[in-house]
């Protein structure tokens, strides 16, 4: 099990901030990284839990499959277009640096 929080970025997040993290030594995939692109939520969820990795994404989806009980290795979440590229990249840095895996496992963190 890790023991910094490493991320996966749902396929509608932009790349930057996939670089952004990446520059700030964050271990993080993307949706296109996994071979996900196109894929149901479901599929996403499997591989998060597979590899033990925290999504970010803006995809309500997720907050009904974590409403519904599906067990996950964390949500970030963030409402579509309430934030900038910069004040998420500071977001999630965040959570990076003050949360270990344990602190976010069955939780959504709100951006």
């Amino acid at each position: 099990m890790p023991r910094t929080i490493r991320f996966h970025l749902d396929e509608h997040i932009d790349s930057v901030i996939a670089e952004g993290l990446r520059r700030r030594g964050v271990d993080v995939t993307t949706t296109i990284d996994a071979g996900l692109t196109g894929a149901p939520d479901q599929a996403q969820l499997d591989y998060i839990r597979a590899e033990q990795r925290v999504i970010f994404t803006q995809d309500a989806d997720f907050l009904r499959l974590h409403a519904a009980g599906e067990p996950h290795p964390g949500i970030a979440y963030c409402h579509q277009q309430s934030r900038g590229i910069g004040e998420i990249l500071q977001s999630l840095i965040l959570i990076w640096e003050v949360l270990d895996p344990d602190d976010i496992r069955h939780r959504v963190e709100w951006l």
